[in-house]
């Protein structure tokens, strides 16, 4: 019994010193809106409705942690004072109404306190709000992104994932960068409608907390508020064809001027006369 201890201690402690030295060589959580090598906590929120999402998370791991600790005592407590050494004649008593009865409700009572937060933030996530100021339509393709901006002036333009040397050069993170960003305003609410043209694709940036499928056929929609300036990035994350993976994300949030000003330079960049990539963008 002694030596099945020491060897649960001993492997305790090997995990305990592993996971400390990683999380001393972990960089932080970058703010540029994409996760780094070797990350371990969440990519910080650059929405509100994200905010909330880590909440929601860091107090799912508090409540479990105080479970998977109450049971881990438990056990340690059973096998420690019940072994046969111990207590070499055992109980000739099987049940126990009052304690059935406790681990039945209490549980219960757990996940009731989990679903309201759960279910609120689904619904937060699910309805647009009524006051949206700007409305942008991704449309996915195999393997990349189309963009129209109906509010303002109705321009569609491509966006491609650039080359390993052209993002280098660029000082753009690999796999993520893209040739034309999403610009939108700080502190605005942008609704996306979310469609397809041929597969099933899905147009999601974490740091927003927005993830929507796009469907061929359907207008889907989620929104966004973001908080602070900078370029998120996002992959689609339906599995959509051998080139899944090279289909990314990239949203510039500046300051009102400044999208003001890109919207001016957008129309003539993307002039009608380059044709919208498909018969649903022209919708």
């Amino acid at each position: 019994m002694r030596a099945s201890l020491r060897i649960a201690f001993i492997a305790f402690a090997t995990l305990a010193a592993g996971a400390a030295s990683a999380w001393a060589q972990t960089p932080a959580p970058t703010e540029g809106g994409y996760a780094v090598p070797r990350q371990i906590d969440l990519m910080p929120a650059a929405t509100q409705h994200m905010q909330e999402i880590h909440d929601f998370h860091n107090l799912l791991l508090v409540i479990i942690t105080v479970i998977s600790a109450f049971v881990l005592g438990l056990l340690l407590w059973v096998m420690v004072r019940y072994n046969a050494r111990v207590n070499p004649k055992p109980a000739s008593w099987s049940h126990n109404t009052l304690i059935e009865v406790v681990w039945t409700i209490v549980p219960v009572i757990i996940l009731g306190l989990i679903a309201v937060p759960s279910i609120r933030l689904l619904y937060k996530g699910d309805v647009v709000p009524a006051n949206v100021d700007l409305t942008v339509k991704a449309i996915g393709h195999q393997w990349y992104w189309s963009y129209e901006y109906p509010d303002h002036g109705n321009f569609t333009f491509d966006a491609l994932m650039l080359k390993d040397a052209d993002a280098a050069k660029a000082g753009e993170p690999r796999l993520l960068a893209v040739d034309n960003r999403v610009v939108v305003p700080i502190g605005k609410t942008v609704r996306m409608i979310v469609t397809s043209q041929d597969v099933i694709h899905a147009w999601t940036i974490p740091a927003f907390g927005a993830k929507i499928d796009a469907v061929p056929g359907k207008l889907l929609e989620t929104w966004f508020k973001p908080e602070r300036e900078g370029t998120f990035y996002g992959q689609c994350s339906e599995l959509c064809g051998s080139r899944h993976a090279f289909m990314p994300i990239a949203v510039d949030v500046v300051s009102q001027e400044r999208f003001d000003q890109w919207v001016a330079e957008a129309k003539t960049k993307f002039a009608k006369s380059d044709s919208a990539p498909n018969a649903l963008a022209a919708r």
